[in-house]
């Protein structure tokens, strides 16, 4: 996939999140592009169950349904990469880090694992410990439980209790969505992982990337309150904005990667 495709689909998907249906004219006005290429785009994000196909547009899915890991891994790479980046960043020699299961989460295992660095992970991912055992100098310590084939993690009560063991300096947690009332989420078993994630760590942090914002889902993992920042690809607005600046959460906008805006782009 181009990254012309990869902004229009993250596009679309942003605007699915501030209203729950859009039209592929207003679509095709937005981004610059024939209502051809737009039909093109909601196919196949209809395809990867991204969201549902209309007559004349598409439209959100619904609050307690999200695609499989490995296809929300073609969604918004190059905000993911950068977010993992900057949060790989914030890890120090020697920490003890615990991140959960999560498309963005294993991207910052991968930029972890290229870092010089002695620290320990927790993790009830098993990309995310597969990444960081290419480094010889990280310990992986993965939770047990039931596996998930779709998430790509472990989870219940086994994993929550064994987490439990531990104390971390720093947790990294994922979200299906993010909106002034908290973090959101479509797995049960997924929330219940990361608020024993939150409850070990001295400090926490949510990444998420922009197309979530607004994004309401299932179950509301935390409030904004319990986090103790969040790293994202930009300055949320609206009400989730006022609500992130009444939280006092520290917001972390990883920055812009100059490589990537300077290579060649081709036409789709």
């Amino acid at each position: 996939m181009t990254k012309r495709k990869q902004a229009r689909h993250h596009q679309i998907i942003a605007e699915l999140t501030a209203s729950p249906v859009v039209r592929i004219s207003s679509l095709a006005t937005q981004l610059g592009v024939s209502a051809e290429t737009v039909r093109r785009d909601i196919d196949e994000l209809t395809r990867q169950g991204l969201v549902e196909r209309t007559y004349g547009g598409a439209a959100s899915q619904h609050i307690g349904f999200q695609p499989a890991v490995l296809d929300r891994d073609r969604m918004a790479v190059i905000e993911r990469a950068r977010i993992a980046r900057h949060a790989a960043g914030l890890v120090g020699d020697g920490d003890v880090v615990m991140i959960d299961a999560g498309s963005t989460t294993t991207q910052l295992a991968r930029a972890l694992a290229a870092r010089p660095l002695s620290f320990t992970v927790l993790t009830n991912n098993i990309d995310v410990a597969a990444a960081l055992g290419h480094n010889p100098r990280c310990r992986v310590i993965l939770a047990p439980g039931d596996f998930d084939g779709r998430e790509r993690g472990l989870f219940g009560a086994e994993t929550t209790a064994f987490l439990h063991r531990f104390h971390a300096d720093l947790a990294f947690i994922g979200a299906s969505g993010i909106t002034a009332d908290g973090a959101t989420e479509v797995e049960t078993r997924a929330v219940w992982v990361k608020r024993e994630i939150l409850e070990r760590a001295a400090r926490t942090l949510l990444l998420v990337d922009s197309s979530k914002f607004d994004s309401r889902h299932l179950e509301i993992v935390c409030p904004l309150e319990r986090l103790g920042g969040i790293v994202t690809d930009r300055v949320p607005g609206g009400a989730l904005g006022l609500a992130i600046r009444r939280a006092g959460l520290n917001l972390e906008i990883a920055p812009v990667d100059q490589n990537m805006l300077d290579s060649p782009q081709k036409n789709v």
